[in-house]
C-alpha cells in the first residue's frame, strides 16, 4: 500500500514556474513507476510526464514536452514535476500516481495502469 501527497501547487503568471512534490509513504517507493497527470474543470484528466523505476526513463505529453520535466529522489519518497514557461492551458488539478512493477526501466502513460492516486493539487496560471 502507497500513500500519495501532493504540494506545491498555487497561482503564478504566465511564463512562471512552480515545481510539485508527491510525497509517498511506506518503504518501497523505488518499486513503483510513478506519473504526473492533470484534470482541468470540464475535461477528461490527460497524461503530462511519466518517470520509470530508473530515473533516467522519462515520457512526456507532447504539449508540455520541453517545458516540465520529472524526476525523483528515492532516498526522500519522493516524485518532483517541475514546470516551467507555464501556460493558461496548464492550469487544473494535478495528481500523482504510482505503479507496482518489477522492471525497472517501465513506464506509462496509461491511466488504468496506475495503482494508487493522490489527492491532487491546484495549479492556476493568470494570463
Amino acid at each position: 500500500q502507497v500513500q500519495l501527497v501532493e504540494s506545491g501547487g498555487g497561482l503564478v503568471q504566465a511564463g512562471g514556474s512552480l515545481r510539485l512534490s508527491c510525497a509517498a509513504s511506506g518503504r518501497t517507493f523505488s518499486s513503483y513507476a510513478m506519473g504526473w497527470f492533470r484534470q482541468a474543470p470540464g475535461k477528461e484528466r490527460e497524461f503530462v510526464a511519466a518517470i520509470s523505476r530508473s530515473p533516467d526513463n522519462t515520457l512526456f505529453a507532447d504539449s508540455v514536452k520541453g517545458r516540465f520535466t520529472i524526476s525523483r529522489d528515492n532516498a526522500k519518497n519522493t516524485v518532483y514535476l517541475q514546470m516551467n514557461s507555464l501556460k493558461p492551458e496548464d492550469a487544473a488539478v494535478y495528481y500523482c500516481a504510482a505503479k507496482y512493477t518489477s522492471s525497472y526501466y517501465y513506464l506509462t502513460r496509461i491511466e488504468d495502469d496506475y495503482n494508487y492516486w493522490g489527492q491532487g493539487t491546484q495549479v492556476t496560471v493568470s494570463s
